[in-house]
């Protein structure tokens, strides 16, 4: 995520008048826009305003200046940073996002974001009843705020002018503190989703997944989630997930009014038949595990290594991914070049090397031959 400088989006009911001259100041209207979404006019022109946004500022028929999400994406795509690199293949935009591929291998996302200050959001979803994360945890992501990304509801008629809400830093924090049986959990819930419903395009996401796995977390006791229980949350969150499937309702964890499955694109067909999967596999109980190639796989092959390589492996590559991510986001400059020689970030490369090293090596010794350790990484991170 890249976050624009010198601008500032506030909702409702906050005081422009708390923030510098220079800043650019950018108010929130939410009244005709979809739950966790807004469209932005104009306040106030700071000092200096960023090209990106005032390239993307116009008319909203009331002689009033609006934010257009799609102009403000298409002025990041003109300038950003890796539009002329070496070895870098855009594809075309992806929501918010820029994807593009590194060397054939690394796919890139560069989404841009505007700070947003919304206290009243967070303060409700930080008053919510929960069992979990703790008060400390709470107030820390309250304090990490909001961002706005250029993307409307899919469907609506201001789509082109609207932003989503979204809480990168905050759910950040709060997956950070799940413990490893809801690691686990959203692992295998993974696997569901990718070699069981294989969904064409994004009718369910992980991050579907992840708000599932974070809703189950806060409603129930954290003594409750422990090894030996595993399998019943496993089964726990399938029918959370055939819930969502069969109401076509997923509450948004951070915003519960946005339903996640609202423009997921999922048609009665395929609804019907995962619906019909997956109640098979809650029928089967605990033996619902063997579904899963990866695990039956390991099972007979190598039962003591599987949780160990593969899930062990994978759980901490993911958490090191998303730690880079957050870092380089810290140690992005204005023109958007990441300080490479950040001690924080060196640690995460060599923790990702030596892991990789590991698996290269636990590979080789198990005849494995012609070995691409960036084809391993890459499979172990789908």
């Amino acid at each position: 995520m890249f976050v624009i400088n010198k601008v500032i989006c506030l909702e409702d009911g906050v005081n422009a008048n708390n923030f510098p001259r220079e800043i650019t100041v950018l108010r929130s209207y939410s009244l005709m826009s979809y739950a966790g979404h807004c469209r932005l006019l104009l306040e106030r022109r700071g000092t200096m305003i960023h090209p990106y946004v005032d390239g993307a500022l116009c008319d909203d028929g009331y002689g009033r200046a609006l934010l257009s999400s799609d102009m403000f994406v298409h002025n990041f795509s003109k300038y950003h940073k890796y539009k002329d690199a070496l070895h870098v293949v855009r594809h075309d935009r992806a929501g918010p996002s820029i994807p593009a591929t590194a060397i054939g291998v690394y796919h890139l996302d560069a989404v841009p974001a505007l700070r947003y200050y919304c206290p009243n959001i967070l303060s409700k979803w930080a008053a919510r009843p929960r069992h979990w994360p703790p008060p400390e945890v709470v107030q820390h992501v309250v304090s990490l705020g909001a961002f706005l990304t250029p993307v409307g509801f899919k469907g609506s008629e201001y789509q082109h002018v609207e932003w989503r809400v979204c809480f990168n830093a905050g759910e950040i924090e709060i997956v950070n503190n799940l413990n490893k049986t809801q690691i686990n959990l959203y692992v295998l819930l993974k696997m569901v989703k990718n070699d069981v419903l294989n969904p064409r395009k994004k009718e369910v996401s992980s991050y579907t997944l992840k708000n599932i796995i974070l809703w189950i977390a806060e409603n129930n006791p954290q003594s409750l989630f422990h090894e030996r229980s595993l399998l019943y949350w496993f089964l726990e969150g399938l029918n959370a997930l055939r819930v969502a499937l069969v109401t076509r309702e997923l509450p948004y964890y951070m915003i519960p009014d946005r339903n996640l499955m609202a423009a997921s694109g999922l048609e009665e067909e395929q609804q019907r038949t995962w619906i019909s999967t997956i109640t098979e596999m809650i029928n089967e109980g605990p033996r619902v595990i063997l579904r899963l190639p990866k695990i039956r796989q390991g099972i007979v092959a190598h039962p003591d290594k599987l949780f160990r390589l593969y899930c062990g492996t994978k759980i901490e590559l993911e958490m090191l991914i998303l730690k880079r991510v957050k870092r380089e986001g810290c140690c992005t400059d204005e023109n958007f070049v990441v300080d490479e020689s950040d001690v924080t970030l060196l640690a995460i490369e060599r923790r990702i090397q030596t892991i990789m090293k590991a698996v290269h090596i636990m590979m080789a010794l198990e005849g494995s031959r012609d070995i691409n350790i960036q084809d391993v990484f890459h499979r172990l991170m789908m």
